[in-house]
């Protein structure tokens, strides 16, 4: 079993904004916002990314606050907790945070992402927001901000629109 190293907790959802390094989805999805969070908050989720390996909810439903998460990426396993989770689906707003709790590759501080989901003029708007703070080393720094993440970020990006368009957008 790989080596896990503890990671600081996010306090709050301005650390994706302010964090060292950010990476913003801003999309829209052809699918009604209660379907899109279904989706994005399903065992298993996020199964059609190339990027991903796995995500398996660790806590039983209904999800909220306090729940926990685990994803499997190429070289990296990640756990996560959940600080935020918000579902109005009278005014198809939702939204939910997590900060990973450890990560089996060393040198990350704080890793985390903001999910929202909310109509569209046309099916839902979905940002996704991630915020990464390091440690020291610069092998690490040049690994999450250079070319090669961009390129991770932009296939999740591209995978997601895929699969949202290939679902029926009445459900």
């Amino acid at each position: 079993m790989p080596r896990s190293y503890q990671l600081e907790p996010v306090a709050d959802v301005a650390f994706f904004d302010d964090a060292p390094i950010t990476y913003r989805i801003d999309v829209n999805l052809p699918v009604t916002p209660a379907r899109a969070w279904s989706e994005l908050t399903r065992q298993n989720t996020l199964d059609w990314c190339r990027a991903i390996k796995s995500i398996e909810f660790t806590s039983p439903a209904p999800y909220g606050v306090g729940t926990t998460r685990k994803a499997a990426l190429p070289g990296a396993g990640l756990s996560e907790h959940f600080f935020v989770w918000d579902e109005d689906a009278s005014t198809g707003n939702y939204r939910n945070a997590f900060y990973a709790t450890t990560m089996s590759a060393p040198g990350v501080r704080r890793f985390g992402e903001l999910t929202q989901v909310a109509p569209a003029d046309v099916g839902a708007r979905l940002v996704w927001l991630f915020g990464i703070e390091l440690g020291s080393s610069a092998k690490l720094v040049n690994a999450f901000s250079g070319p090669t993440a961009s390129k991770v970020f932009k296939t999740v990006e591209t995978d997601t629109l895929r699969h949202f368009a290939n679902l029926s957008p009445q459900t």
